[in-house]
């Protein structure tokens, strides 16, 4: 549903006040969304620098999923408020990153320090922000993705799980899914929430279908 001039004006006010350069900790395999929560443990000097100034600055850094050649990062990450932040004695500091917004590099900053920033849009992402009121169906989408992690052998708290709201549970499932890198990317660049649901369950069915195909061979 369209937004209306006042609810445009709204968002579009509180995605200026995000960061347009923000420093980006890229990391292959690793992918998480608005709405939840990322526990990260650092220890290399760069990152800890990232985090260090990110913390001390507005709490504000960028996730992104790095390629496998070189120093390629992809196009779409998102951006995480520290929330809980720890030194240990050996130096280390794990932090807690709570997902705030999607964004799309644009390009990366030239800069002297030894992690990596990039400027930053935020505009196709809008609904990241916004409180989802119009409930989706997604019963298809739970009994497979059930189905999915049991065979998986990945235990979840589904008592606990049904307590998030709908995007959060969504953005859950999209996280801890047992797929490839290129898949979770597909999920994290799926602009609207319905077109999240619709790519998840497409994914979930294929492995649900490969793993019956597998079977009937073995049998």
């Amino acid at each position: 549903m369209p937004l209306s001039g006042d609810h445009f004006f709204l968002y579009s006010k509180i995605m200026k006040n995000f960061p347009q350069t923000i420093p980006v900790f890229p990391l292959s395999g690793v992918i998480y969304f608005p709405k939840t929560n990322l526990p990260l443990n650092i220890f290399e000097q760069r990152y800890l620098n990232l985090v260090n100034d990110a913390y001390n600055k507005d709490k504000l850094m960028g996730m992104v999923q790095s390629k496998k050649e070189g120093e390629s990062v992809y196009q779409v990450g998102c951006l995480g408020k520290i929330s809980d932040y720890q030194k240990s004695r050996d130096g280390r500091i794990i932090i807690n990153l709570t997902g705030v917004s999607r964004f799309k590099i644009l390009e990366e900053i030239s800069n002297e320090k030894m992690y990596r920033e990039f400027k930053v849009d935020y505009s196709d992402f809008d609904e990241d922000i916004k409180v989802i009121k119009n409930e989706i169906d997604t019963l298809s989408l739970m009994e497979k993705a059930r189905n999915f992690f049991k065979k998986n052998g990945l235990l979840l708290n589904w008592k606990e799980f049904e307590k998030l709201d709908q995007s959060q549970k969504i953005n859950t499932l999209a996280m801890i899914a047992p797929v490839t890198n290129e898949e979770k990317q597909k999920l994290l660049e799926a602009i609207s929430i319905t077109d999240k649901v619709h790519t998840l369950e497409s994914i979930i069915s294929f492995y649900l279908y490969e793993t019956g195909l597998n079977n009937q061979t073995i049998q």
